[in-house]
């Protein structure tokens, strides 16, 4: 089973977001500690893509699938902007640093990779991708 949303670039629709993800999980068996990682997953890479590649532009949208396959789930997100946004390599930050330093922010991916077994982004044409993927057991 296949799903799909498309939402304009703004951060209003995140609330929109997670419902879909939340709603296309519940069709299956799977603990809701599983479902909030997956809803909390797509959620970041879809405000990173609304905010750091769109600028909230709510001109631009975003296109987002949600697939089972066996026992994997993959996450599509496609942003149809006109900006490459390939995040850079993720690294292990520092938690105490940025405690120490108050710091917010920066640690969207990181968490992201550890919710998800698969994170991709790549370029299709003039538009970025991300592919998401969890196995689910």
């Amino acid at each position: 089973m296949k799903s799909a949303l498309r939402i304009a670039c703004s951060r209003a629709h995140l609330q929109q977001v997670r419902d879909f993800v939340r709603n296309y999980l519940n069709t299956r068996p799977l603990s809701e500690v599983t479902v909030n990682q997956v809803v909390l997953a797509v959620d970041e890479v879809v405000a990173n893509f609304i905010i750091h590649a769109n600028g909230e532009d709510e001109t631009q949208f975003l296109d987002l699938t949600l697939a089972f396959d066996q026992h994997d789930l993959n996450v599509e997100i496609a942003d149809n902007g006109d900006t490459i946004f390939l995040p850079g390599p993720t690294t292990s930050p520092d938690f105490h640093a940025y405690i120490q330093q108050g710091r917010k922010g920066g640690m969207g991916m990181t968490l992201v990779n550890r919710l998800m077994d698969r994170v991709e982004f790549f370029t299709r044409g003039n538009h970025t991708v991300c592919h998401l993927s969890k196995h689910l057991a």
